[in-house]
């Protein structure tokens, strides 16, 4: 299951999302949490102390170790230097499984120790001193959305991804890839109004969609949240000593978590879960394939000097079914 944590700066968005990844990885099941932020803080809230956090391998700088792999086989893709961000998978592609071992995990994810349990990490890196001024960090992004397009995952495997901050996942395609987005809001105008900005551009996409409450102090928060998302409210979280105790680089065993906390968490994993019945793999090709052929004709056709429109493979659909050829 792919899941997203999305909300503007300052929401909690990373918080909840290693609160959830560490929910996950205490009831063993496997995760691969993605820090695609560009703040880099998944790595802290996950328990990293800063040279740690500092040392992880870094996607962007791994993306033509990424595309080589990938490709695979693939008749359509006759270079790796031809893939872009959108590339979907076909015939020969090789693609990803969340347990497996593979270069790209090899070359891009860390091994994160919670309690008695473990996660990969893998992120997408932070700007250089070459970046700035010159790159745009959907840059850094691109190879998280093509490790996403090529990934094949079952009901009781995660992959959890901190997105940028704010509207910023509509800068790519990415906001399509997951089968439920989480959307973390303060309960202030501005939490709000980043919801209400996200919910209007993924309608037209079918992106599933639920809000949980960061920061309620009271039932006059709680209202607001209420009246301002409805139905699309899940649920709600307040203040923990216990993330506090985090912050401040003294951890406590995961389960001191606050009990209002372990059961917001338990139904973010339900209401994940239960999204995996909704699950449609030829829509979710048709839209891999629909923003590929959008990036193509805008700057992909241009920027590697082919026509990118044949590397989409017609009678290819991803599934949990799908076979593909793996390394000798």
């Amino acid at each position: 299951m792919k899941i997203a944590f999305v909300g503007k700066g300052g929401s909690g968005k990373t918080t909840l999302s290693s609160l959830f990844i560490r929910h996950l990885a205490a009831v063993r099941l496997p995760v691969i949490a993605v820090d695609a932020d560009i703040n880099q803080h998944l790595g802290a809230a996950l328990g990293l102390g800063e040279t740690e956090a500092a040392a992880l391998p870094a996607m962007g700088a791994q993306l033509p170790l990424i595309k080589d792999y990938l490709r695979g086989s693939n008749p359509r893709i006759p270079s790796s230097e031809s893939m872009i961000k959108t590339t979907p998978p076909g015939e020969g592609s090789r693609l990803l499984r969340v347990g497996e071992d593979n270069p790209v995990y090899d070359a891009c994810a860390g091994t994160v120790d919670l309690d008695d349990s473990a996660v990969r990490l893998m992120a997408t890196g932070p700007f250089t001193e070459s970046d700035l001024g010159v790159a745009c960090y959907h840059s850094k992004v691109g190879a998280v959305e093509l490790c996403l397009n090529h990934l094949v995952d079952g009901r009781e495997e995660y992959v959890v991804v901190d997105m940028t901050a704010g509207s910023d996942s509509f800068a790519s395609g990415m906001f399509t890839r997951f089968d439920m987005t989480f959307l973390v809001a303060e309960p202030t105008r501005k939490g709000i109004a980043v919801y209400r900005q996200y919910k209007e551009y993924a309608r037209d996409f079918g992106v599933p969609l639920k809000v949980v409450g960061n920061k309620v102090q009271g039932p006059e928060d709680l209202a607001f949240l209420r009246d301002e998302a409805g139905d699309d409210l899940l649920v709600t979280v307040g203040h923990s000593d216990w993330v506090r105790a985090m912050e401040k680089g003294r951890p406590t065993p995961f389960t001191y978590l606050e009990e209002a906390n372990r059961r917001a968490l338990e139904t973010l994993h339900h209401t994940a879960d239960a999204a995996y019945g909704r699950r449609d793999w030829e829509r979710y090709t048709r839209q891999m394939v629909h923003f590929h052929l959008k990036n193509a004709e805008s700057w992909g056709n241009a920027k590697t000097g082919v026509d990118l429109a044949a590397q989409v493979d017609p009678s290819f659909v991803l599934s949990e079914g799908t076979a593909a050829p793996q390394p000798a």
